[in-house]
């Protein structure tokens, strides 16, 4: 065999095999900019004037901590039933209002050692359906499905979303007021109300979706 020949025939496998090679690896971009993870409650470098996470965490803290401590909560012989109403959203920013009282709840519940009581209003759909069918037989009941065992709940839970903003050449200004509320279901008395607000500035503003 020719030795030349047999040399360039086996460099040009190996450059078939490394060109390979560097296709399947993937597209790589040394220009991008790779993904940070962060904490819930940092604040990123992509930020803007309005509600962002960690705003959502500091708040919910704070009214899971305030809720706890009043005397309704904390000295109740019988857990209270609580549910939960929409969050009114009155900002300027088109966010999942309710996204705060999701992890208000959650917090209660992880940490109120069984002090709370939270009703699933929105099963009660799929409740109601599912005691028919036991009604009439079609599923098996561990108990009479003929007694009605929906709770009425001691108290509702809600919350409001406020905020001013400004606008000039020098860059935009946002503050917010998040304020909660619990009210009485039996004698419409707010038994507890709680706000926390926060006040940003930037140069640019920010798309929030």
């Amino acid at each position: 065999m020719n030795t030349r020949l047999y040399l360039v025939s086996t460099a040009a496998l190996g450059a078939a095999l490394l060109s390979g090679c560097a296709a399947s690896s993937g597209v790589q971009n040394p220009s991008g900019v790779p993904v940070t993870e962060m904490k819930a409650d940092e604040r990123g470098f992509v930020a803007g004037t309005g509600v962002e996470s960690q705003d959502l965490v500091a708040v919910t803290d704070q009214m899971a901590r305030s809720i706890l401590g009043i005397p309704e909560i904390a000295g109740a012989r019988v857990a209270p039933r609580i549910v939960l109403e929409p969050v009114v959203n009155e900002t300027r920013f088109p966010i999942n209002k309710d996204i705060f009282l999701t992890r208000l709840r959650t917090q209660l519940s992880a940490h109120a050692l069984g002090k709370v009581r939270f009703l699933d209003r929105e099963m009660m759909r799929t409740l109601e359906k599912e005691r028919a069918l036991k009604q009439a037989g079609q599923v098996t009941a561990s108990a009479d499905p003929n007694v009605v065992e929906f709770r009425g709940a001691d108290y509702f839970l809600t919350g409001k979303l406020q905020g001013l903003s400004t606008r000039t050449a020098q860059g935009v200004g946002d503050y917010v007021l998040y304020s909660f509320r619990l009210t009485d279901a039996r004698t419409s008395e707010i038994v507890w109300e709680d706000s926390a607000e926060i006040k940003k500035q930037g140069l640019e503003d920010a798309a929030y979706r």
